[in-house]
């Protein structure tokens, strides 16, 4: 709750996503919940297990296969989804052995008394820029069958999430169609796999950063699924959609369909909305976060199942992002502010993943949002206070390394090189980079190094590079400071010396094709 999509990538606005089956028997909603582990102050796996038990979770995502949170899990009752790491894949592909002791390792150990139900092979592999992983992606998900039937744990089934970036087209959701250049060698390949094996096509779908797109045309009630907001019709089906999340699933679903596989069941791997995030980042807030997934949690735990509207009465099991709030998790403030909860443990707003209670019983009232609108003013980045040092002075170190006289003026001599300190020539270097690079997808964050702040640090001579959000923006314009961000457009830089991928977490597509009218 938790991350790199080419600007190449033709996605024809605002909507995308998952979710494909006809044959739903057998499976039952359950919403659940993805158990994310990138934070330095988490409860321990048994007592995270007491929390997902309070959230009356039905079944639990784990991106990896921790033993402790295995044991803790037993006896539950609580489905749960285990993951091979995206690094073994491509030596997997060609390796049984390899496959067999993974599973000997991470499954046999623990089930059936963790009732371990699906193994995931990797996560959003093809937005990953490694494309020698794509092509193994499939051959490695059936070694990893081929180790579990030789258990006979028939009862697991094995799959893999994707995010929306599998899709070339999506608006209208009937032009829906993967993208070209993984169709046939990969996506194929792989529903024959889900078809054949009785599988899933998991996916990774958020209203959020679609909304977040194009905030003019996009109305926010759309996106965040409330009732009677808005509709769309799909000019070539007659469809009506009356929320973001099913225009986005049924594009994957005509998608599957164009590549000739209609009646392949959809996961929901993850779904959600930030609680939080920079000062610079609309709609990122709790009475959003709450709306959302209360809504999305009545749409899947509802009984008969509502589907979709080109697949109706369709089950829709689902994972809601995250459990937590993860402090270590890189790039955007929105990265860190996925949870349903603190921490701590506590509630960051009341939530029951059954979808059993009715709204009316959520006693808390939540707090008034305050940035629905774009952030208008200028902001800094500055060090934050209390850091490791060391670290602090590596981050300075790499930012005065990028870009052009980035940091000439904390030079001896220079107009802000006094008062002569780490913190403030930190601050000045972290501003001076994220002036400059914003566009192209930097940060404020330098793994928890900085900050984001409305105060001006300027003083006397010396003058704090700084980004104006002030300007007024008409809806056709292409400057990013005139868009809101979304997730990390291009690799950014957000690990001192190095670029990395910042998410781990949702995905998303920016709509570069035709601006999407919603109707009042």
């Amino acid at each position: 709750m938790d991350h790199t999509q080419r600007m190449g990538l033709i996605c024809f606005m605002p909507i995308f996503f998952l979710l494909f089956s006809t044959s739903s028997a057998a499976i039952a909603a359950k919403p659940g919940v993805n158990y994310g582990q990138l934070g330095n102050n988490l409860p321990h796996p048994s007592k995270s297990v007491e929390l997902i038990k309070s959230l009356k979770a039905g079944r639990v995502k784990i991106y990896d296969a921790n033993p402790k949170i295995l044991q803790a899990l037993a006896n539950t009752n609580i489905q749960i989804s285990i993951m091979v790491p995206n690094e073994i894949i491509t030596a997997m592909a060609p390796n049984q052995s390899l496959a067999d002791e993974w599973v000997k390792t991470n499954v046999v150990p623990f089930y059936p008394k963790t009732m371990i139900r699906y193994v995931l092979v990797g996560n959003e592999i093809l937005s990953q820029p490694d494309n020698v992983t794509w092509f193994n992606l499939v051959p490695a998900m059936r070694r990893i069958r081929k180790a579990l039937v030789s258990h006979k744990f028939k009862k697991i089934k094995v799959g893999t999430p994707l995010a929306i970036d599998c899709l070339e087209a999506s608006f209208p959701p009937s032009s829906g169609k993967f993208r070209s250049s993984v169709s046939e060698s990969v996506l194929k390949p792989l529903l024959q796999f889900i078809h054949r094996t009785k599988s899933f096509f998991f996916i990774d779908v958020y209203t959020y950063f679609a909304w977040i797109s194009d905030p003019v045309n996009i109305k926010l009630d759309y996106a965040l699924l409330q009732p009677n907001a808005s509709t769309y019709t799909d000019p070539v089906t007659g469809l009506l959609y009356t929320n973001m999340l099913e225009q986005m699933l049924d594009a994957l679903y005509f998608a599957m369909k164009d590549a000739g596989y209609p009646d392949t069941r959809l996961f929901i791997a993850e779904t959600g909305w930030p609680n939080g995030g920079d000062l610079d980042q609309i709609g990122a807030n709790i009475y959003n976060a709450a709306t959302y997934n209360r809504n999305a949690i009545k749409l899947f735990a509802d009984k008969p199942a509502r589907g979709t509207p080109f697949k109706p009465f369709v089950v829709l099991p689902s994972f809601i992002f995250a459990l937590y709030n993860e402090n270590q998790k890189t790039g955007l403030g929105t990265e860190r502010h996925f949870g349903l909860l603190y921490p701590n443990g506590t509630n960051i707003y009341e939530i029951d993943l059954s979808g059993k209670t009715p709204e009316s019983e959520f006693k808390k009232a939540l707090p008034v949002p305050t940035n629905n609108e774009p952030y208008k003013g200028k902001l800094w980045c500055m060090a934050a206070r209390g850091v490791n040092k060391t670290a602090l002075a590596g981050a300075l170190s790499f930012a005065c390394g990028q870009g052009n006289g980035t940091c000439n003026p904390i030079q001896r001599g220079g107009k802000c090189f006094k008062p002569d300190s780490l913190y403030w020539h930190a601050s000045y270097a972290f501003s001076s980079y994220w002036a400059q690079f914003r566009k192209s997808g930097g940060s404020c964050y330098f793994n928890g190094l900085a900050t984001q702040t409305a105060n001006n640090p300027s003083f006397g001579s010396c003058k704090f590079p700084s980004k104006d959000f002030g300007a007024v923006c008409k809806t056709s314009d292409s400057d990013s400071d005139c868009r809101p961000r979304t997730r990390s457009v291009v690799r950014a830089f957000d690990s001192v010396g190095l670029m990395s991928d910042s998410v781990r977490g949702p995905r998303f597509c920016l709509g570069l094709g035709p601006r999407i009218k919603i109707a009042d």
